[in-house]
């Protein structure tokens, strides 16, 4: 999967990849290990305690009591990143105009990327996707805008890589015959597509945050969608 998302990467049409896991750990894991607020350092870190891209090392032989866990790091499921909590008051555009989801309708808060084992987790994609977006961005080159880590802004004929939360449009289109993973897919797939056809997806890449949440999002990161 890796390898042909590179190969899409390098192609010469821009694209606008969304990935299903996130993309870097809270404020309060880069305090507690003493880490610089960089994306591209927390990645090489990371990948240093969590090898998942290596042959052999998976998520759960690295998780307390796995075969390789002498050097993995590890967080608290109460840790929440700054997108994660503001899931919850989260808006959606679709159809062609704005749509705010009722408030019996919201999707609950993104769960915290450490919080592995319970429906809806992110936790183990997470921590076996990290290494690869590395892989990837090392890989890719300058053609890639990896957002918001690269600015907010998206300059002209970039292709574009960027956190999703397929949760806050599933409700949006009927299931069908798709399998949840493939509906949580397809619904992140329409939606950019039709932001990108009402000409509101630029919005999106510009969402109102405080200034606190600005600076933390530089290497916290955020879900494209949530504003």
């Amino acid at each position: 999967m890796a390898q042909w998302l590179l190969d899409r990467l390098k192609e010469s049409t821009p694209t606008l990849v969304g990935i299903d896991h996130g993309f870097s750990f809270p404020l309060c894991y880069f305090d507690q290990y003493h880490l610089p607020p960089d994306w591209s350092q927390f990645l090489n870190d990371f990948q240093r305690h969590w090898p998942t891209d290596q042959p052999g090392i998976n998520v759960q032989s690295l998780r307390p009591g796995g075969a390789d866990n002498d050097e993995a790091r590890q967080g608290n499921a109460t840790w929440r990143r700054c997108a994660e909590i503001r899931t919850r008051e989260a808006k959606v555009r679709g159809g062609g105009e704005q749509l705010g989801i009722p408030v019996e309708r919201r999707t609950p808060r993104a769960k915290s990327v450490f919080h592995f084992g319970v429906p809806g987790s992110v936790a183990h994609s997470t921590h076996a996707g990290l290494p690869w977006l590395r892989t990837l961005r090392t890989k890719a080159g300058e053609r890639v805008h990896w957002w918001p880590f690269d600015g907010w802004d998206i300059p002209a004929g970039k292709t574009v890589v960027a956190e999703v939360y397929p949760s806050l449009w599933s409700g949006l289109w009927p299931r069908e015959d798709r399998t949840q993973d493939q509906h949580d897919a397809y619904c992140t797939a329409a939606w950019l597509q039709q932001a990108d056809q009402d000409g509101t997806l630029a919005s999106f890449f510009q969402p109102n945050r405080t200034d606190t949440e600005r600076a933390i999002a530089a290497f916290e990161g955020w879900i494209l969608g949530v504003s």
